[in-house]
């Protein structure tokens, strides 16, 4: 059930009037039911493997919270090999066989919608309850809403227990504001991914099925990608937040308009924050972060990108993009420390930045390894004139976006209550005359 099809929207005002029509207590069972049902709606085979996480999950935080010593270790162990080891089966069987068999013929596997995500967030509940910063829920059904919650189940954003749990224990009705801001922020994500990631995804699609010669071509093609993923992502994210705050619940942000960064450090701290925030904290950190030494840090910030570049995607395409934001990240902090940059060098850094990430794009995007570096191979050649890939309505667009961002950046601009009415009219109007609406491209973090 995509967000952009008439059936999710329908489906989301029946279980907003069921929800709040419903008794107190039964709410959740209300919000657990229908995400079940919205899970099982892309096939319900797989809601029995969503179950034995849950249940897994579940029992192992009671038996850490109660024991002590082996046992306490080992319901930590079997956690993180089950969430692990499905993960491992479904995302990476074939990979690891065309490393190791390359003549094998690949396993006819399906991924499951959203398990790198709803996995993720398990894991950090149980790792939070062993380390004692989260107390164990009692109840099976809360627990079960928290990693199945429709808005956020497929693509994230990755929430942790302590906040949604919060909302949950202490639930109050959004207010007017929020119900007004949460409807708007969900009409703009539709936006930004019918008007403008679908519209960039025309052009991505186009050179990168059949990557041409040229550095303009490349350019563009390149370009469009980076602007298609960020539209896509933060629109679906837009729109999970919006959904969830009017059901009550406050989600994190997760883009704080990453374009903008004037470093690699900071565009990973505005972009898919809590994802990043997550490999922070389960992974740099344990591994022992930047206390150890020099060499040790720029080892902790290889590996851990390099395996966050393989949770995006079994193949080495995306090992190659994890790794080499590691290697940014390691050179950044060899030249800068944690020195400020002078202001001076913000504009001009900020453009090297997104140049950059740009180019690890390519990596995401492209379908094999070779592809990718043609790709850079034309980015590499001089530039001559020819035909770019964006018409003009492209170069209106991504300006735009640009003077938008920056405004933005700049100011607390804000949309005022009295406005928002207008603004999702005209918004649904923009939608439906210009956005792509034929071709009901699913969001690109669904593969993950």
């Amino acid at each position: 059930m995509l967000f952009t099809t008439w059936a999710f929207w329908i489906f989301l005002f029946a279980v907003l009037g069921l929800f709040y029509l419903s008794p107190r207590p039964a709410r959740r069972y209300v919000l657990l039911a229908a995400s079940f049902y919205f899970y099982m709606a892309w096939n319900p085979r797989f809601v029995l493997l969503l179950l034995t996480l849950i249940t897994v999950d579940y029992f192992a935080a009671g038996w850490i919270e109660s024991r002590t010593g082996a046992p306490r270790h080992a319901a930590l162990v079997l956690s993180l090999a089950a969430n692990l080891g499905f993960l491992a089966y479904f995302k990476y069987t074939n990979f690891l066989l065309s490393i190791f068999r390359p003549s094998a013929h690949p396993l006819d596997i399906i991924l499951p919608l959203g398990i790198s995500f709803h996995t993720f967030q398990s894991i950090s509940y149980v790792v939070d309850v062993y380390r004692g910063k989260q107390e164990r829920i009692r109840s099976y059904t809360d627990y079960a809403l928290f990693v199945a919650f429709f808005p956020q189940l497929v693509a994230g954003p990755i929430v942790r227990a302590r906040n949604f749990f919060d909302d949950l224990f202490h639930w109050h009705p959004p207010t007017h504001e929020e119900f007004q801001r949460g409807a708007t922020l969900a009409v703009f994500g539709l936006a930004k991914k019918l008007i403008c990631a679908d519209r960039f995804a025309l052009v991505s699609d186009q050179y990168f099925n059949a990557p041409a010669a040229g550095f303009l071509p490349a350019l563009t093609g390149t370009v469009a990608f980076a602007l298609q993923i960020f539209f896509d992502f933060s629109g679906y994210t837009d729109i999970a937040i919006g959904t969830a705050l009017l059901f009550g619940f406050h989600f994190p942000e997760n883009f704080r308009r990453p374009y903008l960064a004037s470093s690699v450090t900071d565009f990973w701290r505005r972009w898919h924050i809590s994802l990043s925030s997550w490999l922070r904290d389960f992974l740099y950190i344990p591994l022992g972060g930047n206390r150890h030494g020099a060499l040790l840090t720029y080892r902790n910030l290889l590996l851990t990108m390099t395996l966050g570049g393989l949770w995006h995607g079994a193949s080495w395409n995306f090992v190659i993009w994890g790794g080499y934001h590691g290697v940014l990240l390691s050179i950044e902090r060899l030249i800068f420390g944690k020195r400020e940059q002078p202001a001076l060098l913000r504009l001009p850094m900020t453009i090297l930045t997104f140049a950059m990430v740009s180019i690890g794009w390519i990596f995401f995007r492209a379908k094999t390894l070779p592809s990718a570096i043609f790709v850079i191979h034309q980015l590499l050649q001089p530039a001559v004139p020819g035909q770019t890939l964006f018409t003009p309505w492209h170069w209106y667009l991504a300006a735009f976006t640009l003077v938008l961002a920056l405004i933005k950046e700049h100011s607390n601009l804000q949309i005022r209550g009295w406005m928002r009415v207008p603004a999702i009219v005209i918004m649904l109007l923009a939608i439906e005359i210009l956005g792509v609406t034929d071709r009901h491209l699913p969001f690109v973090y669904f593969q993950f």
